[in-house]
């Protein structure tokens, strides 16, 4: 699920690493005589944000089961810790950001920025970019474009739509094989969990602290699952349902971002003062999909078809601060027949997004290593449209996105059973509305990781609450960091603790958005820098 707010047999089939999975009740195997670690050399790297930012690379094996083999470089970055007590000192904090194929370099910066500065001072706080992403070798970019606007429809409504859906999908997965097919066996969960503990042994720890957002809650469960001697602290936002990975996750993505979207809707609505689009949630509904399809006919600016539109409204369903702008512009089209601020939005939250081609080629790369997926296209086709009768804004989309799966050119792992009574306490943090991981993904991590605490931010829907405003729940975090104390509740509700939602975000004038103010456009991030470094899990 990728950087994105916003995406069937296999040809040229290759022959499957040896990728350790660590089987269901399974005790890990010894692991191989590691290579010689050689000291990380840190240099200065620093940006005008987080000025103390310094950065160094580590080659680890491409195959974790064969040392001396080819090696690959991961890209990491650091903000030291500053405390002059040894004893105050708690060790290397590793963060990611999700995807699969999200950067998480400058999120070391980000979050050492972010934290209490007598918390951050207590940590080398370190990112990275996983094996695959961004400045880390080799970058997976299998095909360059592939999001180029105006894509097809997305809902294939005719087999000749369907056809060219499949074609697409079939064709991706065929190029990744062509042009990484000597790596793709080793881009997945496991082996960069494993890279984790590379990471860790090379910064001379004995165990590591870590903070995952969405995907990077499943490395993390992944990564205690197999090194849980090596876990000092665990913090896991947003989580991702280790029980559907990753099929059935997608599937429950469908339906909550079609809820997710209808609140937006019905935001809309109590917004008719300023937006004019209605006071009746259903029919504001019914005027987003009536501009759809009217950018089915005449796409917006030459770029902005249906499949655009989604990617563009995908985002609001991660955060709420979007909101606004993303109004603004609906309202324009609809009630000013002006499309620029609407090709304004895609431009800030649809095609940056969709033009990461290295963070999709990762994503495919991973989901589709990582588990099983139906290999018959009539699996998909009927699945999708079961679910898009219930919940039609996004599952086509989001079908398309992941359909190079069926089609993948190397076979699938077995995903490990995340279930862990060794490691010690474990702080998840989860939105009760989030669309992007549902709620059900963070009680069943719960209930598998005993000692974990869940904290739940209760109406929320935004995707990824810490370091995000809420100061409730960041009470918790700073808590755990610093002392390494969670909250635990009576054993009657599945949340040890509650915080209260953000209160929902206000509505923009519509100059703001117009193409009549020409200095005028739709802000990227809204209200919290958090959501510009999130990895979406699609």
């Amino acid at each position: 699920m990728t950087t994105r707010a916003g995406m069937l047999i296999a040809t040229g089939a290759l022959v499957a690493g040896t990728v350790t999975a660590l089987p269901a009740s399974a005790t890990p195997r010894p692991e191989p005589t590691p290579r010689p670690i050689a000291p990380l050399l840190w240099s200065d790297c620093a940006t005008k944000a987080y000025p103390r930012l310094q950065c160094a690379t580590l080659e680890v094996p491409l195959n974790h089961d064969d040392p001396a083999g080819r090696s690959i470089t991961l890209a990491l970055t650091r903000v030291a810790h500053t405390v002059k007590d040894a004893k105050a000192y708690q060790g290397p904090l590793l963060v990611n950001p999700g995807g699969p194929g999200g950067s998480g370099r400058t999120m070391a910066g980000f979050v050492a920025a972010s934290l209490p500065a007598e918390v951050a001072a207590q940590y080398d706080v370190i990112g990275f970019d996983p094996r695959g992403v961004g400045k880390s070798e080799p970058a997976l970019d299998c095909k360059p474009g592939h999001f180029d606007p105006v894509r097809p429809d997305s809902v294939p409504l005719d087999a000749e739509r369907e056809r060219t859906g499949v074609e697409r999908a079939r064709s991706f997965a065929t190029a990744c094989g062509k042009k990484h097919g000597d790596v793709l066996p080793y881009i997945d969960t496991v082996s960069t969990a494993r890279d984790l503990d590379a990471i860790r042994a090379a910064l001379g720890a004995p165990q590591l602290n870590y903070l995952g957002y969405s995907y990077g809650t499943y490395l993390g469960a992944v990564y205690a699952r197999l090194y849980p001697e090596r876990v000092r602290r665990l913090v896991l936002d947003s989580v991702v349902n280790p029980q559907g990975v990753w099929y059935e996750d997608n599937i429950a993505q469908d339906y909550a971002f079609d809820t997710r979207h209808k609140d937006f809707m019905a935001w809309v609505a109590r917004q008719n003062a300023t937006y004019k689009l209605g006071t009746d949630p259903a029919a504001v509904e019914a005027a987003w999909y009536g501009m759809r399809e009217e950018l089915g006919k005449s796409p917006a600016g030459g770029k902005v078809g249906p499949g655009e539109l989604e990617d563009t409204y995908l985002p609001g369903g991660y955060y709420d601060g979007y909101w606004p702008n993303l109004a603004a512009a609906f309202s324009s089209y609809v009630n000013d027949k002006d499309a620029v601020p609407l090709t304004r939005a895609y431009e800030a939250y649809g095609a940056a997004d969709a033009a990461a081609d290295n963070g999709y080629s990762v994503y495919t790369s991973v989901q589709c290593r990582d588990a099983k997926w139906p290999r018959d296209w009539n699996t998909w086709r009927t699945d999708n449209w079961d679910v898009h009768a219930k919940a039609p804004f996004a599952t086509w989309n989001n079908a398309w996105y992941n359909a190079p799966c069926a089609f993948w050119p190397v076979d699938s792992l077995t995903p490990p059973d995340v279930t862990n009574d060794e490691v010690g306490p474990v702080l998840i943090l989860q939105a009760s509305d989030d669309a992007a991981t549902p709620y059900e993904g963070g009680v069943a991590l719960h209930r598998m990781v005993g000692g974990s605490s869940l904290v739940v931010e209760e109406g929320g829907g935004n995707h990824g609450i810490s370091l995000a405003g809420n100061d409730c729940v960041d009470e918790h975090l700073v808590t755990y960091l610093a002392t390494g104390q969670v909250p635990r509740g009576d054993g009657r509700a599945e949340a040890d603790a509650v915080c209260e939602t953000l209160p929902e975000p206000k509505p923009q004038p519509l100059k703001a958005a117009s193409s009549r103010d020409g200095s005028a456009r739709p802000a990227t991030t809204g209200g919290t820098a958090l959501h510009g470094f999130l990895g979406h899990v699609r």
